[in-house]
This record gives C-alpha cells, structure tokens and sequence, in this order.
C-alpha cells in the first residue's frame, strides 16, 4: 500500500510516505519555507499547508497523486466538542477552515486525488501509531501527552498486532502540555515552541513552589489528571521577554517540571498495572521534555523507555500513514535513524559550490580534516547525507564544537544567537558513552534522554556539561552512522576525548539549515570556521 500522511493543523505542518510498511521519506514544511515550526506570523492557527514537503516525499518515492491509496490527516473535525470550556471560538474557527480550505488544498497539491481515500485519523491516535508501530518493540504500552488535540490532551493505551487499544483519554481543558505552555508564555518565551527554554532554565532552580502544584495538579487514579486554574503571577513575577530571568522565575520552571515528572510517573505505573507490558512507548510534545524522559527510564516500572524522535505534530504525519499501512496489512518496519529528508548527490553539492565561487577543497577524508579543526578549537558546520526529521540534530545538520573549553557553551549560543543558559549536548560513539555517562539509557540515539556526566570527565567536558551535572547525549553506532562514528574517533585519536558538541546547524528563530544553499547563508553569517559538506571542505578566510 502506499500510503502519504499529512500534518498542517495548529503547528509543525510536516508530510510522510510509507510504501509497503517502509518509510520513503518524511519532511517538515519549515525546511522548506524557512519558517520555524510553519508559523505564520500574528495568526491564531498557522494553517501553513505542507505543499512543498508533499510534493518533495512523492517525488522521493517516485509516486504521484493517482498511485496512492490512502492520504491520511492527522486530524479529525468529527471529534470537535465547541462545548468544551474556553474552547468555542478556537473549534469553530477550526471547523470552517477544514471546511473552506483543507479541500481546495488536497485539489490544488494533489490534483489526481480521488476523495474517497482521505481519511481523517484522530490527532492522538497518529501520535500513538508514529511511537508504537515505528518502535522496535510492536507490542507495547503508549502514552501520549501534548496540548491538544480536537477535544483531548492525553493517551494511555497498548498495541497489539498493530492495533490500538484506549485505556485512557484526558478531555480538555485539562493539558499537561498547555500547562506547560502556560509556564512558558508567562516566563517571556514563545507558548507552543519554546518549552524547552523552561526546561533548561528549571536547572537553575529549586523545586520551592511544588506544594502548591501538587495542589492544583493531581492525578485521578484511574489514568487522567486534573489541572485546576494556575495563578502564575501570585508564585512569580511575569518575565518579559529579552530580560534577565530571577531566581523566583528558575524556582518557577524547576517546580512545574518537577510536578510534571511526577505526574508522568504517575500515569505510567497505572498503565503499566493495567497492560503488564514491559515495554513503554512515547510521543506527543510533552515527549520532547527529555528530563521527563528520564525520570520514567531511570523510576517507572517499564522494562524500557522508546521515544518517538519526531514527537511533535510533526511525526503525526508519520504516525498517520503507518497506522494506516497496518490496518490494510502492511507489517510497518523499525528504521533505525531518522535521516528521512533531502539530500544531494557529491557532483550536486560541488556544482553548487563553484555556482557560490566559494574556495573550497575535497581532502582525502572529510571525517579527519573537521576533527583536525575541531582539536583546535574550531566551529564546523556538518552537513551530511539526508535531513533528519524531527526537532534534534542527528549528525546530519549540525554545529560541532571541542566539548573541554568552557567558553565554548557561550561561544556556541553566541553563534547562534540565542539564551546563554541554554545547554548544548554531545555526540558520542556508542562503544565509549558508558563509560562518560550514566543513569540515563544507552544507547540513546536521538537526544531524548539526559544522562549523568561522570565526575571524573566533567572538567574535560566542561561545554557539555549542563549546570544540574547531566548532559543530553546522542550516542552513535559505526554501521549506522559511519561517517560520524569515524569522525569521532579521529577526534578523540587526536585529543583523548570521544566526545564533540553537537548542536543544530541554525541560528536563532530560523529553522535547521535543510539545503545546500541554507548551510552557505548561515555558513556566511554567522562566525563557523568550516563547512563540511558533503566530501568538500569551506574555510573562513582568515
């Protein structure tokens, strides 16, 4: 079956195709449009249609409109409920624009389509197949956790042979994730984008104001929560966005994190009484809160922890084609790594570059000469093979750094333009990490974990390092990630240190460079000493 999901609803408009149960290709419209997360400016839902990655996944599986069976929408207007508090306006909004829009968007981008095969999947159950039916594990536990969906915030289920079975579902406006989204506004952030930047900054903190959350947010016992009103001004001042954040603010976002880790674990061990499953698997944005992610590893009672890498409305695409692909019989498989987007072949990439009348070279090995630039302190932007998919920096569109000076942690936000409390995160060959780091799993290949830097290495990875002694690491294995791997070791060849910063090759408020012709713009504006792209190495004259 070949089978093409659509995500375009609230953010992160993102397409996918599975064929046969394989996945061809995924991409998010931002790489395309430049546009973080798809947003448009001032408007209520970006409604940025993935045209652009639509039609770049079919033409990467060679189809066009008239071979697919099915098109999926992570979405579904039937299940709207504008009698929900506070939501009537938002709903009614949503439902006109399905209405007057989604289908002259489906005619416009795919003008062989044929109606009948549009189905509309429900918003949390794409998140639960893109986590259950891409995990190693098939039969296995799931939580989803985000926002919102058409009228709920949160799933508990198993799957089984493909299918999916509900245990639990919150119905708004009780949400982890607009909780959370709350927070994030009220500490000067950007509400549906930014949380992360509150999770970073929770590390300066003290859990003070916990009592008080434990009060207002409690679990049911039987798989949901509640969240009553939060009066944020009363527990810390509102920080407007640009100034310097207080302690109270630090104590604000340590205590919301806190009280979410808590309430996760909570709801995992019901559901783990309830299925008997060891296997537990994750999606939805909350997914992303790799400290929460940690915490369920290291204390719930699952065997092991799987984390959709492409969590947020973004992997719904994903998630509603391989639903899709199960239940007409497709078996879908585990892919190990998420390098699902463009790429360009080595003659592109160099006709690319004398078309720039840049001065570049091809060394004999590309891998040698960046970890020769990296032992001397030199910033390289590392553009290999295809785009990752998802928000996290696999080793494809990356910023790459020597991980021992401390200055390199303000010097990399510096780079990028962005917060200096913000952490930074190492890549580290699978083989070494656990000997450097602890607690959380190994191996841990796509970022969704923090694991415990060892004392005796934290002088020596001193920009890794974040302030709580933890670092999010990215583990790489040699057969799927050759390149890095060798990378690696012709670093720590040279240094004695198996560990180089990677962060995403970007700069703040703009997405992850996906082009050739993106990683030349940021190449040129902002102060990175290489760019190795491809087999071709780019100096910065000096």
């Amino acid at each position: 079956m070949k089978i093409l999901g659509v995500n375009a609803v609230f953010h992160d408009p993102a397409a996918a195709v599975v064929d046969d149960g394989r996945v061809i290709a995924a991409a998010e419209e931002e790489r395309f449009t430049r546009r973080k997360h798809g947003k448009r400016p001032y408007a209520f839902s970006t409604w940025e249609l993935p045209e652009q990655s639509i039609r770049w996944c079919l033409s990467e599986a060679g189809l066009t409109a008239g071979d697919l069976d099915v098109v999926t929408y992570s979405y579904d207007p039937a299940l709207v409920d504008p009698g929900l508090p506070g939501t009537e306006r938002d709903w009614e909004f949503l439902r006109t624009m399905y209405a007057q829009r989604f289908p002259g968007f489906l005619t416009t981008v795919l003008p062989d389509i044929d109606p009948s095969i549009v189905r509309f999947v429900p918003h949390h159950l794409t998140h639960a197949a893109s986590a259950a039916l891409a995990s190693p594990q098939r039969d296995c536990a799931v939580l989803v956790a985000d926002g919102r969906g058409e009228a709920t915030s949160y799933l508990a289920g198993e799957f089984h042979d493909g299918k999916m079975t509900q245990l639990a579902s919150q119905v708004l406006p009780h949400s982890l994730g607009l909780m959370y989204e709350d927070l994030t506004e009220h500490l000067g952030f950007a509400r549906s984008s930014d949380e992360y930047k509150v999770m970073a900054l929770g590390a300066y903190g003290t859990p003070r104001f916990l009592p008080e959350l434990r009060r207002l947010v409690t679990t049911t016992g039987n798989g949901t929560f509640r969240i009553e009103p939060i009066d944020w001004d009363s527990l810390a001042p509102r920080r407007h966005p640009g100034a310097e954040w207080t302690s109270a603010q630090a104590d604000l976002a340590c205590s919301v994190q806190r009280r979410l880790e808590d309430v996760l674990l909570e709801l995992a061990r019901w559901l783990y009484d309830r299925t008997g499953n060891t296997h537990l698997t994750l999606a939805g944005g909350v997914a992303l809160n790799c400290v929460a992610n940690t915490r369920l590893h290291a204390e719930g009672p699952f065997d092991d922890v799987w984390v959709q890498p492409a969590s947020g409305d973004a992997g719904t695409a994903l998630g509603g084609a391989l639903l899709a692909a199960a239940e007409l019989g497709d078996t879908p498989e585990h892919r190990p790594g998420y390098d699902l987007g463009r790429s360009w072949s080595d003659e592109e990439l160099r006709d690319i570059l004398v078309a720039a009348a840049v001065p570049f070279e091809r060394p004999t090995d590309i891998a040698d000469t960046v970890a020769e630039a990296l032992a001397h302190d030199q910033v390289v932007g590392w553009f290999q093979g295809r785009g990752e998919f998802g928000p996290r920096a696999l080793g494809h569109r990356s910023l790459l750094a020597h991980p021992t000076p401390a200055a390199n942690i303000e010097r990399l936000n510096a780079v990028k333009g962005r917060e200096q409390f913000r952490p930074v995160a190492p890549m580290v060959a699978v083989d070494r990490a656990s000997d450097i780091f602890g607690r959380g799993p190994i191996p841990s290949p796509y970022m969704l974990f923090v694991h415990d830097v060892a004392p005796e290495w934290r002088d020596r990875l001193t920009a890794v390092t974040h302030v709580d002694g933890t670092a999010r690491i990215q583990t790489v294995d040699p057969g799927s990630e050759p390149l890095v791997y060798r990378m690696l070791t012709a670093f720590e060849r040279r240094t004695g240190v198996p560990v180089v910063v990677n962060t995403s090759f970007n700069t703040a408020g703009r997405p992850m460079v996906d082009s050739p012709g993106d990683a030349l713009e940021c190449f040129g504006a902002a102060p990175i000493d290489l760019l190795a792209m491809g087999p071709f190495a780019v100096r910065r004259p000096r």
